[in-house]
């Protein structure tokens, strides 16, 4: 009876020091994580106020720039048009069956239109550029950097942020609002093919009900989450490749990197500049 209490008791109440000894690496690693969150937080933005400051004497150099718009922009022009012209499908056939049921057919032009701009065109597009041209931005420059190329580059007094960096960065800045124009023209074409051509709704209906409920307010959102989605994507993108570690296991690591920290940053400032414009 007197060892089975005293099992019973030591059983019921374990020693406190090994639940503080186990407390104590959590509470470490916790700690080790935020600082070192902060502290890649830092490292970009100095890194973003120095790619800002050698943006200037870049525009200097328009061939660079046009070059790079060509890289992020032209050569992503079939994904992003295939993608927008079955995304405007999608829409075309989704749309007209939820209106149907409410006897609002020649609301699907609106109801498209609103949604590609203000919404699935920016996002979207940003989405496959981060996938497209942002993972070719990262291995492009962690290249050079594993192959040393940049710091040759420095040893003869060339700065590698104004050659290499910037152009890039200002390229891929202006080719997203490019891209995600041509993405919601696509959309809308394949939206009104659906609805038109195989639902039966009146042309007439579909562009003019389109016209008479889209505000400029809307369009004005759609340019701004782009030029925001492309300055992010971007610095990321040149960011992570600048910054890699020169070997081929460190440039696919920060190849990973940007795109998992492009989709979720492209989510997350969706829905801050969403909630700024409503």
């Amino acid at each position: 009876m007197t060892e089975s209490a005293g099992t019973i008791v030591s059983e019921g109440k374990p020693p406190p020091r090994k639940v503080e000894a186990q407390a104590v690496p959590s509470r470490k690693a916790s700690r080790e994580g935020l600082l070192e969150g902060v502290r890649k937080a830092g490292v970009t933005a100095i890194f973003f106020a120095q790619l800002l400051a050698a943006c200037v004497p870049a525009l200097s150099r328009p061939r660079l720039i046009i070059a790079q718009i060509y890289n992020a922009g032209a050569r992503s022009l079939i994904i992003i048009m295939l993608s927008g012209l079955f995304t405007g499908m999608v829409l075309g056939l989704q749309g007209y069956d939820l209106l149907h049921r409410f006897g609002s057919e020649a609301a699907l032009g609106t109801a498209v239109a609103l949604s590609l701009l203000k919404e699935l065109g920016p996002v979207l597009t940003a989405l496959l550029f981060a996938g497209r041209a942002g993972t070719a931005l990262t291995s492009e420059i962690g290249l050079m950097r594993a192959t040393d190329q940049l710091t040759a580059m420095e040893v003869m007094a060339v700065d590698p942020l104004r050659y290499v960096a910037a152009p890039r960065f200002l390229g891929g800045l202006i080719a997203m609002p490019l891209l995600t124009a041509i993405f919601i023209v696509i959309g809308l074409f394949g939206a009104q093919l659906v609805g038109v051509q195989m639902m039966g709704v009146d042309r007439g209906i579909f562009w003019s009900q389109m016209q008479s409920a889209v505000a400029l307010k809307d369009v004005t959102e759609g340019i701004v989450k782009s030029l925001v989605f492309g300055a992010v994507l971007s610095l990321i993108a040149v960011n992570e490749g600048y910054h890699t570690e020169p070997t081929a296991e460190g440039v696919g690591r920060a190849t990973t990197r940007t795109v998992v920290a492009s989709s979720v940053l492209t989510l997350l400032l969706d829905y801050v500049l969403t909630a700024v414009f409503l």
